[in-house]
């Protein structure tokens, strides 16, 4: 279609390239953390993602979890902000082990995430992400939130 405008002469707005391979970025994604994490499906990972996510949005304020999000890629951006409840009341960032446990509840007993999804995603995510973007997001971040992320050392 974009193609037939284009040949028309129609003069069209920038379309970003990240619209385009949003499901081929996703599944990128979702392979590499299931491959880390050696879980057996993406049904699975996606639960658990999902849940990484809500445990840090949880954690921040409603600005703070935009600017986050807004260096998502177009499905993870989707999926950070899925069922979220902004008026959950906003939690302390605590130990790994204990934010861990958190994401193992979404959807228990179907949610089969490994005791260190967290740091899992954390490890995968910069490999996703406009680097540089990420990186000065991060640097606005509470320090907590940068240590969830592994942009500083725990």
């Amino acid at each position: 279609m974009l193609e037939k405008i284009m040949n028309k002469g129609i003069s069209t707005m920038p379309f970003p390239i990240e619209y385009a391979t949003a499901t081929k970025d996703f599944y990128s994604f979702m392979e590499d953390v299931k491959a880390k994490s050696e879980l057996h499906s993406f049904h699975v990972t996606y639960t658990m993602v999902q849940s990484v996510f809500q445990v840090f949005r949880r954690r921040i304020s409603l600005q703070e979890a935009l600017t986050f999000a807004n260096t998502l890629p177009v499905a993870l951006r989707a999926l950070f902000v899925k069922d979220w409840d902004i008026h959950e009341p906003k939690k302390a960032f605590e130990s790994f082990e204990i934010m861990n446990q958190e994401v193992k509840e979404l959807r228990y007993p179907h949610n089969f995430s490994i005791d260190n999804a967290i740091e899992i995603v954390a490890n995968v995510l910069p490999n996703h992400v406009e680097r540089i973007y990420f990186a000065k997001m991060m640097e606005t971040m509470p320090p907590k939130a940068q240590v969830f992320w592994g942009f500083i050392p725990h």
